[in-house]
């Protein structure tokens, strides 16, 4: 009996130690095995961060170790758009974390294209209202980008003491989408508190943002100038929405400048392009939603591939996550929310006018601190195209008198074209990722991964292939 207790007492100590004080690691979140988990060498963790107590108002967060010697291997944070969608349900689970949702939705597989295989991997459920994220006072779900980032800054501020051990490590800023507002505003106010900091400074090393909203004047008409270049719509109603619709000084809330014309013909392109395409990636087929539940709720496989991507992983993702047993393993939905997980928010109050805030001058000063920018883009997106992207990274390059320091051409992997990329004074990026969608690493998880690679090491996506194609 003694002897038994002795050894039970040396385990939680070794326990204690290793995933404690000496490395940092607070137990308390360490994620043990999610349901249905295949093993794995890394450790995950799963929890709350209080960003203001007097309300009630907490983060949820879900940390994946890196492959191999995680303590050589930087820290990247990633978030999803929505504005108020789940980085934990998107990134973590359907994009670049290390599982995804098994078919009958009560398990995971392993995603063999992992970003954690380059890198530590933090994503935030945020504003709280997202997700598993909170707050005890209801006025706190009417919110912005500012108050956004500066959750997130103390998020961060308090993440880092939980975890101290990733304090000095280098540190990129990664996400998709309205995370082009998000992680911009984010990197600025970090760098403002490094500026007055006479302590502790965020090692920021690179900003890389996929399919990101930047400029609404540019991304909105760049929506119908890839539904025409791609087939999706008539000359007819490309010509009359070009000649009719202004879009600049364009707003979601109010389109002022906008004709009865205008909005009659782009009713008519979002008619003709219909509900049977996916706008985030229009070669992808659809996944039916009343058939996948159905297949769930009697415990069938409910995958459906199409162009080798699963179409119905984010039905299986949202069954999974509202199992209560997966729940209390991360160790979430700690108040026991009145509603269940979903991707994007039903609470959120989000400014219906941050969207208009024109990004560019923030991307300009991130790369006055001699920080890296990339921005990338999957292009068979209808929805932040690489049409409007690439304008404004070649404007935001000639307004700061950038020299092209790699032309416009082809980037490789595994001697194929990954994509195309250019870049400007050796610290703006702009790269397609070939076959990918809104959400790069769901379609196209292998370049995805080389892409991200490139970016975190500080080196160009490779532009030669050997051997050559006429060989």
């Amino acid at each position: 009996m003694g002897s038994r207790h002795y050894g039970s007492v040396v385990v939680v100590w070794l326990v204690l130690v290793v995933f404690g004080g000496v490395y940092g690691y607070p137990v308390e979140d360490l994620v043990v095995r999610l349901p249905g988990q295949p093993k794995v060498e890394f450790k995950q963790f799963g929890g709350y961060i209080d960003v203001d107590e007097k309300n009630g108002r907490s983060l949820f967060y879900y940390f994946v170790e890196g492959y191999g010697d995680a303590d050589k291997l930087p820290l990247a944070l990633w978030l999803n758009g929505g504005p108020g969608c789940s980085s934990i349900g998107g990134g973590a689970f359907t994009e670049l974390g290390p599982f995804f949702p098994r078919g009958d939705g009560r398990g995971l597989r392993i995603n063999h294209k992992s970003w954690n295989k380059a890198s530590n991997l933090l994503f935030v459920e945020s504003p709280a209202g997202v997700g598993w994220s909170y707050s005890n006072t209801s006025s706190d779900y009417k919110c912005g980008d500012a108050s956004t980032a500066q959750d997130m800054h103390i998020f961060l501020m308090k993440w880092f003491e939980k975890y101290p051990e990733h304090k000095n490590k280098e540190f990129f800023l990664t996400g998709e989408s309205y995370a082009g507002h998000y992680i911009p505003q984010l990197a600025d106010v970090l760098l403002q508190h490094n500026e007055h900091s006479t302590d502790f400074k965020f090692n920021i090393k690179g900003v890389a943002i996929g399919n990101p909203l930047l400029n609404l004047d540019r991304d909105a008409p760049a929506v119908y100038e890839y539904f025409w270049s791609h087939g999706m719509i008539s000359d007819e109603i490309f010509l009359t929405i070009t000649n009719e619709c202004d879009f600049d000084d364009y707003t979601f809330s109010n389109p002022h400048n906008v004709s009865v014309k205008c909005n009659e013909f782009i009713e008519k392109a979002n008619e003709i392009v219909g509900e049977y395409i996916n706008n985030y990636d229009v070669i992808l087929d659809v996944c039916y939603p009343a058939l996948v539940e159905q297949e769930l709720r009697l415990r069938k496989m409910a995958t459906k591939i199409s162009v080798g991507v699963d179409v119905c992983m984010t039905y299986e993702r949202r069954f999974y996550f509202n199992l209560p047993e997966v729940q209390k393993a991360l160790h979430a939905n700690r108040t026991n929310l009145p509603y269940s997980w979903s991707m994007c928010s039903s609470v959120l109050d989000y400014s219906d006018t941050d969207g208009n805030i024109n990004i560019l001058p923030i991307l300009r000063r991130i790369m006055q601190h001699k920080i890296p920018v990339w921005i990338f883009s999957g292009d068979q997106d209808s929805v932040v195209p690489l049409l409007g992207s690439r304008t404004l990274v070649r404007e935001l390059a000639h307004d700061m008198k950038l020299k092209t320091t790699v032309p416009y051409g082809v980037w490789f992997y595994k001697g194929q074209v990954g994509g195309w990329q250019i870049e400007y004074g050796n610290i703006l990026t702009f790269a397609t990722v070939r076959g990918a969608a809104h959400m790069v690493p769901y379609a196209q998880p292998s370049r995805a991964l080389r892409l991200f690679r490139s970016f975190v090491s500080g080196q160009r996506l490779p532009n030669t292939t050997y051997p050559p194609i006429d060989d």
